[in-house]
């Protein structure tokens, strides 16, 4: 659509076309009025002064129409692109909204399918306090035809900090058996013994300086008679002595287990090798000597020296790692077992289970 000058400027056009023809006119007057002059030097400068400013006039009006009719058709010009672009927006944005629709649509129809997906709701063993399946946000996942779960029941099961271990190992066994981290270690057996397939079979031992099974020998099937006795000899269990993992892991050495669960809190702090022979502990007074503490770097060489002795197991070890005070190398060591074994470890917050 061609575009109709507005009435100012159509005013401003003709006033400038009036203004030429007047000038021209102007022009004329003074030709004809100065015509019998006398011949006068004088005059004939004057009247072409006259001219002069008057051509002049004449032509600045030309140039001020012109650009004002370029102008205007620049306008023109401007207007049009303009109602292009915006016809081009126009389309886009139908086409962003059909799109939506067909998206929104199709959440719709999506979330009516997931409101119709029936979950099944696992039974498990025993009624525990805990809700819905942590294992899916956990990454652990409690599977396996043959299950072993090594209970750490060390003095050091009591508590996470050093001076309350202490403190609670000359308590009386009323009070260890009441300590917080105690408590929350049968939590995390419960919890697993509560999401054994009911085809697997089970045994559970219980380690310190000793190595012994809960509620019977060899391998038990998943019932709920076996798992409540099981938790029924884990709160019998008095935590105490000093860690050594290699004789939990010797005791189930030859039970072929297809998967074993390993619930402690840090590095053993005991063994069973004849330390005195290995280079790397000549300087463990605590293991070739008399001392009563062990450092961490010592407590590192004997888990890596405990692991070499018990050698690679047939099962894929996962370990739930509870925090303890003073054992930073532990993460890395344990997660560098379960990562050979085909596992996972897991250090899990203070409120899980």
């Amino acid at each position: 659509m061609a575009h109709k000058p507005r009435r100012a400027e159509v005013s401003s056009l003709a006033f400038l076309d009036i203004m030429s023809c007047g000038l021209g006119a102007v022009i004329l007057v003074f030709m004809l009025v100065k015509h019998n002059v006398g011949d006068a030097p004088a005059e004939i400068d004057n009247l072409k002064k006259d001219i002069s400013t008057l051509e002049q006039a004449r032509d600045e009006s030309q140039q001020r129409l012109d650009e004002v009719r370029a102008s205007l058709k620049k306008e023109n010009v401007d207007i049009t692109k303009l109602r292009a672009q915006l016809a081009t927006k126009r389309a886009d944005k139908n086409d962003k909204n059909t799109n939506l629709a067909s998206a929104s649509a199709a959440l719709d129809t999506l979330k009516e399918s997931i409101t119709k997906i029936k979950v099944p709701k696992k039974q498990d063993l025993i009624e525990t306090s805990q809700v819905n399946e942590e294992e899916y946000l956990l990454g652990l996942k409690i599977e396996g035809r043959k299950i072993v779960i090594l209970v750490d029941v060390s003095a050091s099961m009591t508590n996470e900090k050093l001076l309350d271990i202490i403190t609670t190992k000359s308590s009386s066994d009323r009070a260890k058996v009441s300590a917080p981290k105690w408590i929350r270690t049968k939590r995390v057996l419960e919890w697993m013994l509560a999401r054994l397939p009911k085809t697997s079979n089970i045994i559970v031992v219980a380690f310190n300086d000793n190595a012994k099974q809960l509620a019977g020998k060899g391998w038990m099937n998943v019932n709920s008679a076996n798992i409540k006795a099981i938790l029924s000899d884990a709160n019998a269990t008095v935590p105490q002595g000093p860690t050594n993992l290699q004789k939990g892991l010797n005791a189930i050495k030859k039970l072929s287990a297809t998967n074993v669960y390993v619930i402690t809190d840090g590095l053993p702090t005991k063994g069973e090798s004849r330390f005195t022979s290995l280079n790397p502990f000549s300087s463990c007074s605590s293991l070739i000597g008399s001392a009563k503490t062990i450092s961490g770097e010592c407590r590192k060489r004997l888990f890596r020296q405990t692991i070499i002795e018990s050698g690679k197991l047939n099962a894929q070890v996962d370990v739930v790692l509870l925090p303890i005070e003073g054992d930073p190398e532990a993460a890395a060591e344990y997660w560098a077992w379960t990562s050979y074994q085909g596992g996972i470890l897991i250090s899990p917050a203070s409120n899980w289970p």
